[in-house]
């Protein structure tokens, strides 16, 4: 199989760098998925901190292992937000919260979204996979009522902050991967489209295919790789579970925890849920992806050592490679 298998670090954060590369190449993952949280990848050091970059390369090497792609989620989900709150409060580092200013988060946030592109770049990594945030998130319910004036400006305002930074990344050879997911200003198929034309369709700016947050919305992962094949830069592989049949569990969740049996829906480990994963995988095929495949381990009901490895051999035997010549060729005479 042409596309490398990947574990996304961001979950194993809590776990020294070196550990999770010790645990995954012994599983046989052919490279990570970088966070730029916990220890595993700081931009701040990264971006001009040689022996430090030399550091992160030394010990994928001692493990056999490659990096495709870095992310930085957290960061990139300040850069638009409003409000910023106490929830990122929790997620944020002291150099990106600073006083807690909410203009001056989405400031340093967006800083650091470019010293990211500079430390992938000085990694060789040509990928950052991350969020952008949303100020127009809030308004999802439409209610208060809720003016186009609005909405249009919640893309201005993603555009004006977005645009900086993805000059950035042209600057240095990098492209940024958003991961469309909901509490984004690009969560399902429209909100793509608009968030796309916002930005003038520049190629600094294509898009991360989880297929987990298309499910429960009952958007069609697969069909979405057709229509944004161009833009397609990057691929976790997580899944999703719905329970929704019993007339009481609803979309929305209801404030439920992970693995709370009343919820709607819940993450899962891959191949256990309702991601249309052989449909999928032919067409990324089709579309020509050849880039990783990096599994986001997400459930909240499995022990992560069982599923992460159980996971690499569901996509293992599933990722398989096009043919190189059509079935039919055989029947031709000539």
């Amino acid at each position: 199989m042409s596309r490398p298998i990947t574990l996304f670090t961001g979950q194993w954060a809590d776990l020294p760098f070196e550990e999770v590369a010790r645990l995954a190449s012994g599983w046989g993952y052919d490279g990570l998925e970088i966070a730029c949280w916990g220890d595993h990848l700081d931009p701040w050091r990264g971006a001009d901190d040689d022996a430090y970059i030399q550091g992160k390369l030394d010990i994928l090497e001692k493990y056999n292992l490659k990096v495709y792609a870095i992310s930085n989620h957290l960061k990139g989900q300040a850069v638009c937000d409003d409000p910023i709150d106490q929830r990122h409060r929790d997620m944020l580092p002291d150099i990106v919260w600073g006083d807690g200013d909410p203009e001056g988060v989405r400031q340093r946030a967006a800083e650091e979204m470019k010293l990211t592109a500079r430390t992938a770049a000085r990694l060789g990594v040509k990928t950052v996979i991350g969020f952008t945030g949303s100020s127009i998130w809030k308004y999802i319910a439409m209610f208060p009522p809720v003016s186009q004036e609005l909405v249009d400006a919640g893309y201005r305002d993603f555009a004006d902050r977005w645009n900086p930074i993805l000059d950035v990344f042209d600057e240095v050879g990098v492209r940024f991967a958003h991961e469309v997911h909901p509490s984004e200003i690009a969560y399902d198929y429209w909100t793509t489209t608009r968030a796309l034309e916002a930005i003038g369709h520049r190629e600094a700016f294509g898009l991360n295919w989880d297929p987990s947050h298309f499910v429960w919305q009952d958007l069609d992962p697969v069909s979405f790789l057709w229509d944004f094949k161009d833009r397609i830069y990057h691929v976790d592989c997580k899944d999703t579970k719905k329970r929704m049949t019993n007339g009481r569990n609803g979309r929305l969740s209801s404030h439920l925890a992970w693995a709370d049996p009343r919820r709607g829906w819940d993450f899962i480990s891959t191949g256990h849920g309702d991601v249309p994963w052989e449909d999928a995988f032919r067409m990324l095929a089709t579309i020509g992806y050849d880039g990783p495949l990096s599994i986001e381990w997400e459930d909240a009901g499995m022990d992560r050592l069982i599923g992460a490895p159980e996971a690499l051999d569901f996509v293992r035997k599933l990722a398989f490679d096009a043919p190189t010549a059509a079935f039919d060729a055989a029947f031709s005479s000539r």
